[in-house]
């Protein structure tokens, strides 16, 4: 049997190796349109930013290594042009000889993943404009960087390589400004949580503009200039452009393949396309997101593995089905660590679902232990059933693997209130006998069961300063005095159950702290006083941080 793959990288070099562990004998092309079949394509921002200093380094498999441990004919610099389904042939162009021949197939996997989105807009064919998908672009723009020595970056864009990038030419000496449409960068956070990492990269000298609009590109010897559609001008030495990516499948549309959301590929649990013997992995397909059950796109290296394991196994005659994706992600900014996993509570409410959320800033570890920092998370689940939505959390260490565990829980359809419930390692360098996951539970039990009500941060606004309710922060007088929202009397939690005259209890009282804990506890104090109490979400800490102290 002969298996011609289109694509390398993390979908096509995967199913390469996969069928051969598990047919010796098969026949294996993979075609790859640039010099590199399989190489670490999250890590290209590193090289740029010198962190990765050997280029090699970035390269996982080359086609002599391929060709030695796997025995795969694997033709780098060669383009696939067309795919005759009929009669089962792949048209492949040599680049380097502009020649083209014909591949013939018994299956066929197309792996062409997602090209950068380039925004129809004027001057964007200036040479001082970048994208960033392959390795050529990685030494396309560390060659400029090194070479030109720009002093201003404008990088548009703050999804995952946007904000990497960022980070890479602002330690490399540049004077680095982020531009985003929307009002926060990272669609993959609630705006909310999102104010945390714009905080961050303020502090590190990047400047964060939001709700800004691209209108083109103009330039000369000088510089290149940003035009912005409030007739403002943005000079720059070079720009990055990450607004996204598209699934490159214009392939597959001339090859007669259905296609589906922003034409990418529509594919089965077996990763099998509309046409019999071709399938589909990686970037270029759409995929089930597993909270909601529908189709959807997600560009994660993950998820492109997976799928190339299903369609290796399906191709070799064993039965396979891809599950969908829960787009789990981290990313590292600066000594900043940003997670997520599932939906945002504002996709959770556009998907229909009545949710709501727990937001808390529990230490890494254990506090007493040296070390220990604090993250905020934000657990998202339904009411009516607690399942789980999603999760976000902004910290340090241990980010990463709080939110594995609860993918894991949302993977395995885990209810909310089973977070309470799992048995995590603990030791005083690593967590808390309480870890930050089972606090979610906790919290979450509190809430469906009726114990505790909440407010949050985009209704302290909202809350009535003519007297009708009681705003109450039980912080200290220090901390009070320091910073606190507006109409909030300080009434110190230890003190409460002594100042209980000072509260109407025919008023609802709405109760702040610094992370809500200590509102928690004066909502307890209250409630088995008989008053209507409302616990703040997230604290004075996480109010703070993203109204800006208003």
């Amino acid at each position: 049997m002969k298996t011609v793959i289109i694509g390398g990288v993390a979908g096509g070099a995967t199913a390469a190796a996969r069928i051969r562990r598990l047919d010796e004998h098969a026949d294996i092309v993979v075609i790859e349109r640039s010099g590199f079949v399989s190489y670490a394509n999250c890590g290209l921002p590193y090289y740029i930013g010198d962190v990765i200093e050997d280029p090699e380094e970035l390269t996982l498999q080359t086609p002599e290594s391929f060709k030695r441990r796997f025995r795969i004919d694997v033709r780098v610099e060669s383009e696939a042009v067309a795919v005759d389904t009929k009669n089962k042939k792949v048209t492949v162009k040599d680049i380097s000889s502009g020649k083209t021949y014909d591949e013939d197939y018994d299956k066929l996997i197309i792996s062409t993943g997602a090209k950068p989105f380039i925004p129809d807009l004027p001057g964007t064919d200036d040479k001082r404009i970048f994208s960033l998908r392959t390795v050529e672009d990685t030494f396309h723009i560390h060659d400029y960087v090194h070479t030109q020595e720009p002093k201003r970056a404008v990088v548009i864009g703050g999804g995952f390589i946007g904000l990497e990038m960022a980070e890479n030419l602002k330690k490399m000496g540049l004077e680095v400004t982020i531009l985003q449409r929307s009002d926060h960068l990272m669609k993959n956070l609630d705006y909310d949580m999102a104010t945390l990492v714009h905080a961050k990269l303020r502090s590190e000298g990047i400047t964060v503009r939001t709700g800004v609009d691209v209108a083109g590109f103009e330039g000369d010897d000088k510089d290149i200039r940003i035009l912005l559609n409030d007739d403002e001008t943005l000079p720059a030495d070079m720009v990055i452009l990450s607004v996204g990516v598209t699934p490159e499948t214009e392939l597959a549309k001339d090859a007669g393949l259905e296609l589906g959301i922003k034409d990418a590929v529509v594919v089965n649990d077996k990763m099998e396309t509309s046409v019999p013997d071709v399938y589909a992995v990686g970037d270029a397909v759409q995929k089930i997101n597993m909270v909601t059950g529908k189709e959807t796109l997600i560009s994660l290296a993950g998820p492109a593995n997976k799928q190339a394991r299903v369609a290796a196994d399906n191709i070799c005659g064993i039965e396979s089905s891809y599950k969908g994706s829960v787009a789990s992600s981290v990313i590292k900014i600066f000594d900043m660590t940003v997670a997520s996993t599932g939906l945002t509570e504002k996709d959770a409410k556009a998907a229909g679902y009545d949710c709501e959320s727990v937001v808390l800033s529990p230490a890494s570890h254990a506090g007493y232990y040296p070390g220990a920092k604090v993250m905020t998370m934000k657990v998202t689940f339904e009411k009516n059933t607690q399942k789980l939505l999603g999760a976000q959390i902004v910290g340090h260490e241990g980010t990463d693997k709080r939110i594995d565990v609860l993918a894991t829980a949302i993977c395995l359809g885990a209810t909310a209130d089973k977070l309470k419930d799992l048995d995590l390692a603990y030791a005083p360098p690593f967590s808390s006998a309480k870890d930050p996951v089972n606090m979610a539970g906790f919290m979450i039990d509190n809430i469906v069961s009726g114990r505790v009500k909440q407010f949050t941060w985009d209704t302290v606004e909202k809350l009535p300063r003519d007297g009708s309710v009681t705003l109450i922060d039980v912080r200290t007088p220090g901390e009070y005095k320091r910073s606190h929202a507006e109409g909030f009397l300080n009434v110190p939690v230890d003190e409460i159950r002594e100042r209980l005259d000072e509260i109407d209890k025919t008023k609802p009282v709405y109760v702040m702290c610094q992370s809500g804990i200590r509102s928690y506890i004066a909502c307890r104090i209250l409630s088995g006083e008989g008053y209507d109490c409302y616990n703040f979400s997230g604290g004075y800490r996480f109010f703070n941080a993203v109204t800006g102290g208003h």
